[in-house]
């Protein structure tokens, strides 16, 4: 496993990125409000993707200076943006310029993956959301063709309606998944494990399959 600090152009936003040797996909995180790339439930799926041969990126999508206005925070086209911004990078770099790409959106972030998806198009081999705001990014539900996966606990009701009318305006291949009796941030016994399980089968069928097929 190679593990690397980085810092993103053109504002150097700061990232982590872990390559497992054989990886097969890379999977980029886009975290919610007033979290960050060291947001242990995402380092906690980070590491399980890692184990079964998926790299990962998890990085700030915003500056130190630009958390701290709120407005930012729920700015879905800037997050989106640097969603985008962070895709053609990779694009840049040798050892992952041909890796298929999934977005992995928790909150306000499965917002911005839905539009950096609806923007990159066949860019982008799968998004997950984790308890996401895919109503956020309502305005382009339409326009998204890449394989999508809604993962809302049960008993986060409030959130699971707003998942339940983004799946209606999804065209694309898409899934609900509800996680029994558990709340929004998953902190259940085994809660947390399903969503990996969900997440990592979404991403091996979509992206790895894919990966699998081409060099075969």
């Amino acid at each position: 496993m190679e593990r690397l600090d980085i810092a993103i152009p053109p504002i150097a936003l700061r990232g982590i990125l872990q390559m497992p040797q054989r990886a097969s996909a890379l999977v980029i995180f886009a975290h919610g409000s007033g979290s960050s790339r060291l947001s242990p439930r995402n380092t906690a799926v980070a590491d399980a993707f890692n184990k079964r041969n998926i790299g990962t990126l998890l990085f700030d999508l915003l500056t130190g200076s630009e958390e701290r206005d709120r407005v930012n925070v729920f700015d879905i086209p800037l997050l989106a943006e640097r969603l985008i911004q962070t895709v053609a990078w990779t694009r840049e770099q040798p050892r992952l310029a041909s890796l298929p790409i999934g977005l992995f959106g928790a909150s306000t972030g499965a917002a911005a993956a839905l539009v950096a998806a609806a923007t990159l198009g066949e860019q982008i081999g799968a998004v997950v959301s984790r308890g996401g705001r895919p109503d956020l990014a309502s305005p382009v539900l339409g326009d998204v063709t890449t394989p999508t996966l809604l993962i809302v606990g049960g008993d986060d009701l409030e959130v699971l309606e707003l998942n339940r009318s983004a799946l209606a305006a999804l065209k694309a291949p898409k899934r609900l998944h509800i996680v029994p009796n558990a709340s929004h941030l998953f902190p259940e016994p085994g809660a947390m494990q399903e969503v990996i399980e969900q997440a990592t089968s979404w991403f091996e069928e979509h992206l790895c399959a894919g990966a699998s097929r081409s060099q075969g």
